[in-house]
């Protein structure tokens, strides 16, 4: 059994239209117990690995990961990471916002690059930056997103997403 809690205003998310999200969830063999007064939510399963999948969906959702997105993350290609910038600039809300901004960037410019760059789904909330994606596309947008912590320029973090697809694209290219 595993408890999370996530934001008030994502409960809705997770439960969907109609139940619809927290039935795909149970779907793969999951109970959801959710506490729409506290955002506690209580997941059990028979199965511990499923149970762990569960708790990475519902974190994922909690995070602003769309569910659609989230649900991948039952299939044993995808990842789930949560980087918590308070680590890299402190608790001072002004430096979180300041540091939000930078990696969702003007118009969401940068998390759309880093997104489409990297093939990973990006979620910038409240003092978390959510990843979902391939081991590989993960490493890689959690890369540029650290880089972008410790306060590269913008164009540096650009040039070494690029780096990286042409080189994963070299390495495709040598299998065939």
């Amino acid at each position: 059994m595993r408890y999370v809690k996530i934001p008030m205003e994502r409960i809705a998310v997770l439960i969907g239209k109609n139940g619809e999200v927290k039935e795909k969830i149970e779907s793969h063999g999951i109970k959801l117990e959710i506490d729409s007064s506290s955002g506690e939510v209580k997941i059990t399963s028979d199965d511990a690995l499923k149970e762990l999948d569960g708790e990475n969906v519902v974190r994922a959702i909690g995070r602003g990961i769309s569910p659609d997105k989230a649900l991948l993350l039952f299939n044993d290609e995808y990842y789930f990471e949560l980087i918590d910038m308070r680590d890299w600039v402190g608790k001072k809300p002004s430096h979180i916002k300041r540091i939000a901004g930078r990696i969702i960037g003007k118009e969401g410019k940068t998390r759309k690059i880093i997104e489409e760059t990297t093939g990973a789904y990006i979620s910038v909330q409240g003092h978390t930056v959510a990843i979902v994606g391939k081991i590989d596309e993960l490493q890689t947008a959690k890369e540029a997103i650290e880089k972008l912590l410790e306060g590269a320029n913008h164009n540096t973090v650009y040039h070494f997403l690029e780096r990286e697809r042409r080189k994963k694209k070299f390495e495709k290219m040598k299998f065939y």
